[in-house]
């Protein structure tokens, strides 16, 4: 259904890409919040940098645009009689083949709309038949690691962090090749929440089927930054999210093959999800579900939320990924020089510093607590990153070379300024990124380390904040 080129064909055509100097870069996208100003603990006012867009991007300017024009014609989604309904219904569904475009679905896959990738892997783990045997990286986010221990009837394994992209296709041939007979799951992730670092989908695709098992594309982090093609990557299914495709309206999708969904029951019971519903001579209900993406969407859908998505991929597909990904290549580049070039900092990576990666960066800075890092940078200078374990806690404390007993938490650890925290800084930038905040960041992380922060922190809530008396 679609020829666009795809960035998880393999690493080896990622790299040549990121390679690739002739293609133009694009000028960044407009997003909303783009001229917020914000207040300086140390005085005055900053316009914000947002470096935080893994974990939720700013909406597309477009996608604000289009969701204010449809609102006033906001209608009920489906049996409606109504004009705004029918016009909801008919705007609800081409969104649908819009985004079926945009992941270059195959002509018998299903798009699901849901809240979001955790929502998705959920749904996939709620329809995956008896008896699967799930394979997933200890590297995952715990969207992609988790929602499989729901089910007692499944068994997890899981697979320990490697070290390139070879190794990750080694590791999983071997434990495929060992499986019991029934059907298998592979979850992997595009590309790393924690390092950016791009997984060989196309490779690990290959590996899953050639062993009779079906594959899992986690595409939250590579959506937004490069082309997913699902015919062309040979997934068995896509899911990502809207809040980090500059669409952050409440809705995700699940895109894929049809029969697991079609042959389980449904995710959620309810209205939209039946198709008929009728008494019993006992006093009971018979229900015959939709065999249809509607099966696990029952009730009142999220339009504006699935609306702003397709408009989001729209945007995308318009303003043409390989200008984005050029200027994303530059911002990343200038970030990773600028880091270099101070020794206290260590870079997170599993594959090394020349693996190809989308603009997501981890890093350590010696002789800080990584929370009182990010709070000065967002305190002293206006730039919004994030600290923690980012919800992938193995991996992090992997790349911390940390042992599996060692306090660390999601947020910031009690460990006061100052103090060696199990936790990372991460920076995060994308499409509607300009060049004056990752230059402002570049400049921040050296004045911290080499003069240190203006003012005094202190924890609070488990957040460290300034410490204003």
């Amino acid at each position: 259904m679609s020829a666009r080129p795809s960035a998880t064909a393999s690493v080896a055509a990622a790299s040549a890409a990121c390679a690739d100097s002739s293609v133009a870069a694009c000028e960044p996208l407009p997003v909303l919040g783009s001229d917020v100003l914000v207040p300086l603990v140390t005085g005055g006012e900053v316009t914000y940098a947002a470096l935080d867009y893994a974990a939720s991007a700013p909406a597309l300017r477009r996608v604000w645009d289009d969701i204010a024009a449809y609102a006033p014609y906001y209608g009920s989604v489906h049996r409606g009689a109504g004009y705004l309904s029918q016009l909801s219904t008919d705007l609800f569904e081409n969104s649908r083949k819009d985004v079926a475009a945009f992941l270059g679905c195959r002509e018998d896959d299903q798009v699901v709309f849901t809240r979001s990738t955790t929502d998705s892997l959920n749904l996939l783990a709620a329809v995956a038949p008896r008896g699967t045997e799930v394979f997933v990286f200890e590297t995952e986010h715990h969207a992609s690691l988790l929602p499989w221990e729901q089910r007692e009837d499944v068994t997890v394994r899981y697979l320990s962090a490697p070290r390139s992209s070879r190794q990750a296709v080694e590791t999983l041939e071997k434990a495929l090749a060992g499986r019991a007979e029934g059907p298998a799951l592979v979850c992997v992730t595009g590309a790393s929440n924690v390092t950016g670092e791009l997984w060989p989908v196309r490779e690990l695709a290959a590996a899953a089927h050639a062993h009779g098992a079906r594959i899992v594309l986690d595409a939250a982090q590579l959506a937004p930054h490069h082309p997913v093609d699902i015919a062309e990557a040979d997934v068995d299914w896509v899911a990502f999210s809207g809040h980090k495709l500059y669409a952050p309206f409440g809705a995700g999708v699940l895109a894929g093959r049809a029969d697991w969904l079609r042959e389980a029951r449904p995710y959620l019971a309810g209205g939209g999800a039946s198709r008929k519903v009728t008494r019993r001579d006992d006093g009971g209900v018979d229900v015959e579900w939709h065999t249809t993406a509607a099966r696990h969407e029952a009730g009142s859908p999220n339009v504006i939320g699935v609306y702003a998505i397709a408009s989001a991929c729209r945007a995308l597909a318009e303003a043409g990924f390989e200008g984005l990904v050029a200027r994303e290549r530059q911002l990343i580049e200038k970030v990773r020089t600028g880091l270099a070039e101070v020794p206290e900092v260590r870079v997170l990576s599993l594959f090394g510093d020349d693996a190809p990666r989308v603009g997501v960066l981890s890093f350590v800075v010696e002789g800080w607590n990584s929370s009182h890092f990010a709070a000065a940078l967002s305190a002293e200078y206006g730039i919004g990153v994030r600290d923690g374990l980012f919800c992938a806690h193995p991996l992090v404390r992997t790349l911390l070379d940390s042992e599996p007993d060692e306090p660390g938490e999601c947020g910031a650890p009690e460990a006061g300024p100052g103090e060696r925290s199990l936790n990372a800084i991460r920076v995060s930038f994308g499409a509607g990124t300009p060049d004056e905040h990752v230059e402002r960041f570049v400049g921040a992380v050296k004045e911290l380390v080499r003069e240190g922060a203006r003012w005094s922190y202190r924890t609070e809530g488990g957040r460290c904040v300034p410490d204003r008396g």
